[in-house]
């Protein structure tokens, strides 16, 4: 199994099984060294919870990277989720140039909107900047809605194959190099994953669950990451991640007190045994 130093750059809700309380764990049970970013820090994340805290840490993202530099620290992958401005987007590209090795990925979540919405606090103006970050990333893993919005394609809530195809080929024409595109459902009960990689397109259906829950999206980035830097392939990755997150919405639903994030805990000892 590779060892490898990753760097994962989001915020840090304190409570909420969502961005770095996932992607830290689930990276670190994958056997790969985990180096963290924090974007910001909240009390909880802020879907479903009121009154919650938050600190912007933006201002400190020059400094780390400045240490960074000075002690000759070099990471074997970056990978973002959720990013709160332009300003970080900007510090982000600068780290990835400074900080990762040569020839080493950069995987962007573009975690941004959902279901056809912005997430709150953002605009169109936020997409475009976020477009640029993603198309300069190796490989990117946005939702429909994410990627309709980087590309400038329609949105639709229903859709067809060619349609899908169309967005594909929008991504790939921005500069998209790798992608993992997920949330995509051609049939009613089933919903799944499609992957562009080195011109060739899969899919992989996979069970949809209702009703869904904060943080999956995070459970999927983080363990796709996980899989593909243990040397899996894009599609393998791919398909583990979305097992995965399968099996942590079942282990949660049922549970009217845990309605906040996904079980992800309880089946880790399924993701290491099938990395």
């Amino acid at each position: 199994m590779p060892y490898n130093r990753i760097l994962t750059i989001q915020d840090i809700s304190c409570v909420g099984q969502c961005s770095l309380t996932v992607a830290l764990p689930i990276l670190s049970a994958c056997g790969q060294e985990t180096a963290v970013l924090p974007s910001s820090v909240l009390s909880t994340h802020t879907a479903g919870f009121t009154g919650y805290t938050f600190r912007d840490l933006t201002d400190d993202m020059p400094a780390i990277e400045a240490h960074w530099k000075k002690e000759g620290i070099t990471f074997d992958a970056v990978y973002t989720g959720y990013l709160g401005s332009d300003k970080q987007i900007e510090y982000v590209k600068s780290i990835v140039n400074t900080c990762l090795k040569p020839g080493a990925p950069f995987i962007v979540d573009p975690a941004m909107a959902d279901n056809g919405q912005l997430y709150p606090g953002f605009d169109d103006a936020f997409a475009a900047t976020m477009a640029t970050l993603a198309f300069s990333g190796d490989i990117i893993l946005p939702n429909l809605t994410e990627a309709c919005l980087i590309t400038g394609y329609e949105y639709r809530e229903t859709y067809d194959r060619a349609y899908i195809d169309g967005l594909l080929d929008a991504l790939v024409e921005r500069g998209a190099k790798t992608i993992v595109l997920t949330g995509i459902s051609y049939r009613e009960g089933y919903t799944g994953v499609v992957v562009y990689d080195e011109g060739k397109y899969s899919y992989y259906e996979h069970e949809h669950l209702e009703p869904g829950s904060h943080g999956t999206g995070d459970v999927y980035s983080a363990t796709f990451v996980g899989a593909l830097m243990n040397g899996h392939t894009t599609a393998d990755a791919a398909r583990i991640a979305a097992d995965y997150t399968v099996r942590c919405i079942k282990a949660t639903v049922g549970d009217k007190d845990h309605w906040y994030g996904p079980k992800f805990e309880l089946e880790l000892p399924w993701l290491i045994k099938n990395l």
